[in-house]
């Protein structure tokens, strides 16, 4: 690609960080660093139309761990370390909410919910018996009393079938996250960072002053330092990172008149997670069924999570409602041995800030920030 004069000098001329990926981490470090340091020249760079990975492509939850999750984190890892989770994400909820306001991302606090069938009685049970133990511990995080609680009474009001359990999230909510990435993206253009999408970077070249961006359209992009945040994707650019790409599909249904629930609900371990949109549900999972092959960067859906999907929308969720599935889509998200991110310097002036494991809408305004850190500390 040949640029004019005018483009070389205004865009790719005299860069300080430049940040790969436009998603909820590569906008919130941008908007960390503008904040900070308002005279630096911040460009982030975006291969794809829109984000790539699961920015745009997720379910919008604003969640920080269902009982059972949290109870087979406990199983894996210390109290310290699970809570310190626990309370990363909900401090990058309330950062995410305090950056762009609850009307600018559609957020709603209409609770969540884990359904449990009839044959994981003892995981319901295992759930019961630990939740004042795991009240308390959210109470210490969020500083609210009894998050979870029973919630039964429920099940024949939302119309689910199959379903033996119930156990409620109060602190729980779900957000647009489309309204989300555009909100976060007029912010920081707002505040004079450059962002271009339909470039991807294929290599990063270490320089003694900086590095240089290598594009697949043929610009060298020279800047001071860079922030690799394609989460799933990241180890196109650093292979050495303990990331692997993790495919989630989804679908949404059209309108349904008189939708007889409202929240976000965890289904089968996490593993299955389904929403209103409106009056839309919203359904995504089923990777458990094939990790093998959903371990991809490639987008698309596979008749095998597709089936599944429709079988339990139809047989668990809207069991007796007429419904149409009026659109599906895959995201990919970047996961890892352990739930924890990877946020560091990986050469002289290059940082990297990914593997959200699932959790960008909670910590990705964290880690952007974190990553910004960073990157201020190379120049």
């Amino acid at each position: 690609m040949e640029l004019s004069f005018w483009e070389k000098e205004s865009y790719f001329s005299h860069v300080d960080v430049l940040i790969v990926g436009s998603g909820i981490v590569g906008l919130n470090a941008a908007l960390y660093l503008k904040t900070q340091q308002p005279t630096l020249k911040v460009m982030v760079v975006e291969r794809g139309l829109l984000p790539t990975g699961a920015s745009t492509r997720n379910a919008g939850f604003a969640c920080f761990g269902s009982p059972s999750e949290l109870l087979d984190d406990l199983s894996h890892h210390s109290e310290d370390e699970v809570f310190a989770l626990v309370e990363r994400r909900w401090r990058g909820l309330q950062r995410l909410r305090q950056n762009l306001g609850d009307q600018a991302i559609d957020f709603h606090r209409w609770g969540g919910y884990e359904l449990f069938e009839e044959n994981q009685q003892p995981l319901y049970e295992s759930c019961l018996e630990q939740m004042p133990y795991l009240n308390k511990q959210l109470q210490q995080v969020t500083g609210e009393r009894d998050i979870y609680r029973l919630a039964d009474h429920k099940i024949s009001e939302f119309g689910f079938r199959q379903v033996a359990h119930l156990i409620e999230s109060t602190a729980e909510g779900q957000i647009d996250t489309g309204k989300m990435i555009l909100a976060l993206t007029q912010k920081v253009q707002g505040l004079g960072v450059i962002v271009l999408n339909g470039l991807e970077i294929e290599r990063l070249q270490e320089e003694s002053q900086g590095i240089t961006a290598l594009t697949k359209q043929g610009i060298a992009i020279p800047a001071r330092a860079a922030l690799v945040a394609t989460n799933g994707f990241a180890r196109q650019l650093l292979p050495q990172l303990q990331v692997v790409p993790a495919r989630a599909q989804v679908l949404i249904t059209k309108p349904i008149p008189d939708l007889r629930f409202k929240g976000t609900f965890h289904y089968d371990k996490g593993f299955y997670y389904f929403r209103n949109i409106g009056n839309r549900v919203l359904f995504g999972g089923g990777r458990n069924i094939d990790f093998k092959t959903e371990e991809t960067t490639e987008m698309g859906l596979t008749d095998l999570v597709q089936h599944k999907l429709d079988e339990l929308l139809r047989e668990v969720i809207l069991p007796g409602t007429p419904y149409e599935v009026e659109q599906r889509w895959s995201g990919i998200m970047g996961v890892g041995p352990g739930k924890t991110t990877i946020v560091q310097p990986v050469s002289e002036h290059v940082c990297c800030a990914v593997r959200m494991g699932g959790m960008g809408v909670a910590i990705g305004s964290l880690v952007g920030e974190e990553g910004a850190k960073l990157v201020l500390e190379r120049l």
